[in-house]
């Protein structure tokens, strides 16, 4: 996400957060921007949120919620606790535009997940991206903004496996690394993939079987020979 377009369009703005509970609504002023950065885990702080200590079941009519209504609906009367649940589980009205950008971001991370960690079952090869967008179009995924990648892509690989017969696979892989080429090699390695086990040689160098994801597989050896000079030593292990 493009935090600074965010910034540009909510600055200086407030909004309503609402959620609905037994069937009665409950509203909350708050900042635009700050809300929203609270809900996605940015924001930390409540208070630096709340543009009103009010709690409303009509923030347009001007009409309160009680204090034995929101005892009984979120079973504490402290506008803080309750902002708190408000903002996490229910909805926040942000502008038209800021959505749609935030959809797009949330797509790039939900492809790229899948181009990361899924390969063509039929040729075993990783998918390329386009494809991926194609297929979430054709049964037409609906994305939310707010909601982690990983737990929608994983819904997305099930939703479009007709299509695409895909699955998420990870490959082990046995690499070599000569001691003049440790320094870069090494911190490549642990970017990438996933150490399983690992042994400094007497000469420096340093060998051990590292877990990538399937899709990474060519850039990882691509990368690797690279920094490394092509003398890295690399075995796919089954």
């Amino acid at each position: 996400m493009d935090y600074s377009t965010v910034d540009e369009v909510m600055k200086g703005s407030s909004t309503l957060a609402r959620i609905r509970k037994d069937g009665e609504r409950y509203e909350i002023l708050v900042y635009s921007e700050a809300a929203l950065n609270y809900k996605l885990g940015l924001e930390k702080d409540i208070t630096k949120v709340l543009a009103s200590t009010d709690v409303f079941t009509d923030f347009r009519q001007g009409l309160r919620a009680s204090v034995d209504k929101l005892r009984k609906a979120f079973g504490t009367d402290d506008v803080y606790k309750i902002a708190d649940l408000i903002i996490r589980y229910g909805d926040i009205q942000i502008p038209a535009e800021l959505r749609r950008k935030m959809i797009e971001e949330k797509r790039r991370q939900i492809v790229a997940f899948i181009t990361r960690n899924c390969i063509d079952i039929r040729t075993g090869l990783p998918i390329p991206a386009l494809r991926v967008e194609q297929a979430m179009d054709e049964v037409g995924v609906s994305i939310d903004p707010f909601e982690d990648a990983e737990i929608q892509a994983r819904r997305v690989i099930e939703a479009i496996k007709s299509i695409v017969p895909l699955k998420i696979e990870s490959m082990r892989i046995a690499v070599k690394i000569p001691s003049r080429y440790v320094g870069k090699a090494y911190n490549l390695v642990l970017g990438i993939g996933n150490v399983e086990r690992e042994e400094w040689q007497k000469d420096g160098s340093w060998v051990g079987i590292v877990t990538i994801p399937a899709g990474l597989h060519g850039e990882f050896i691509d990368k690797l020979g690279k920094v490394t000079e092509g003398e890295a030593q690399v075995k796919i292990l089954k």
